[in-house]
């Protein structure tokens, strides 16, 4: 532990503060929650009324001249983003930007030259690395147990057609917006982690909401090709009218891994669970169900629903499905690790969890399935 705890500062006080941020900081012994910029509170949304101890300044200019503060996370939205991370590294300041890092990868590269030069440490909220089922596919593939990977699939998808109870920034066309910023930068990065670098990237980038009057994209898929025949798909779909949502398929030469459902770790913190609280990131038994069509296969489970992943091997010429719950959260594997991590690089003791240089190359890939959608072509990467 550092010799005091670093005092971090949150610019912004919205939804992704109050269920990402704030609780996981106050876990890591390293890290005291000491500041926040909220510009405009409400009767009902006033954070003096809920951290009263805490220091709240009303502009981000103002915080990052407070000398006390050695932590500045960038909470706002993505078209902001540059300008607050840049502010907060001219100050002297560690710094931590919510995904989508940045909305271009020039601007990306400019902060990554900027905290070497001020010689600070600079990372990416990129928590899905640290999803539970996520964690189970690189586990699987690191054992070889699915062998050569021929084909991998990445789903985010949703039944909401209509943009009732979305964030403003969400729904309208500006830097740094859309699906494939919103949810498609999570899957893009996974895919970055396991794969690295595609060779090729085609993409569709649209929307599927009837009701669009900003004219936004608010799905996309991407085809991420690599050099061995591999194809990576994502996908973001709004309109998805599924009991279970499937989240990842993984097909290799000996195996596939199946998985319905997200992690529950963002539905735990919304709920106010805290990593390492009983039952914390496990899935809920009623995503350890299975399909009736095949529950001969497996007749120990007999809930109307897809289990929590299905891994089907070769055994003796023969494909085996069975049951394959995902990996059971630690403390050093959940979210939590973002903060925990970044606190000890901080303190000179490892890396910092996402490499500034690994959120920039997922912009890059952005812009070229940008690119990609827009002239109608596979581009090279």
């Amino acid at each position: 532990m550092a010799s005091k705890p670093y005092n971090v500062g949150i610019i912004g006080y919205g939804a992704a503060a109050k269920v990402f941020h704030i609780p996981l900081i106050e876990e890591v012994p390293e890290l005291t929650f000491y500041a926040i910029v909220q510009r405009h509170p409400t009767p009902e949304n006033d954070v003096s009324k809920v951290y009263p101890d805490i220091k709240i300044y009303r502009a981000a200019e103002d915080m990052v001249k407070d000398q006390a503060v050695d932590v500045v996370v960038v909470n706002t939205p993505p078209a902001t983003h540059f300008d607050l991370a840049k502010l907060a590294l001219k100050s002297g300041k560690h710094v931590l930007v919510e995904k989508p890092f940045v909305p271009t990868s020039d601007e990306a590269d400019e902060l990554i030259a900027l905290a070497k030069k001020h010689q600070r440490y600079l990372t990416v909220y990129q928590n899905r690395r640290w999803d539970q089922d996520f964690l189970t596919i690189r586990d699987l593939i690191e054992t070889n147990t699915l062998g050569r990977i021929v084909d991998f699939e990445s789903h985010f998808d949703r039944y909401k057609p209509t943009t009732v109870g979305a964030k403003p920034w969400k729904t309208r066309v500006e830097p740094g917006g859309g699906a494939i910023y919103d949810l498609g930068a999570h899957l893009i990065d996974q895919i970055y982690v396991l794969f690295g670098l595609p060779q090729k990237i085609t993409a569709f980038l649209g929307s599927q909401r009837a009701d669009n009057p900003g004219n936004y994209d608010d799905a996309c898929t991407v085809l991420m090709h690599y050099k061995d025949g591999m194809i990576a798909t994502v996908k973001v779909a709004v309109v998805s009218p599924e009991a279970s949502q499937l989240r990842f398929w993984v097909r290799g030469e000996n195996g596939s891994y199946k998985k319905f459902h997200e992690d529950c770790q963002e539905a735990h913190l919304t709920a106010g669970k805290k990593p390492g609280s009983p039952g914390f990131g496990i899935e809920p038994q009623e995503h350890h169900g299975i399909s009736p069509l095949t529950t001969s296969i497996f007749p120990l489970f007999t809930h109307p629903t897809y289990p929590t992943g299905t891994l089907t091997t070769l055994h003796n010429n023969t494909l085996t499905p069975t049951p394959h719950p995902t990996i059971q959260p630690t403390e050093s594997a959940t979210y939590k690790a973002i903060y925990s991590q970044f606190a000890l690089a901080i303190a000179g003791k490892g890396d910092v969890p996402v490499k500034a240089d690994d959120a920039s190359a997922v912009i890059r890939l952005i812009e070229l399935a940008k690119q990609s959608s827009d002239e109608g072509r596979t581009l090279d990467v």
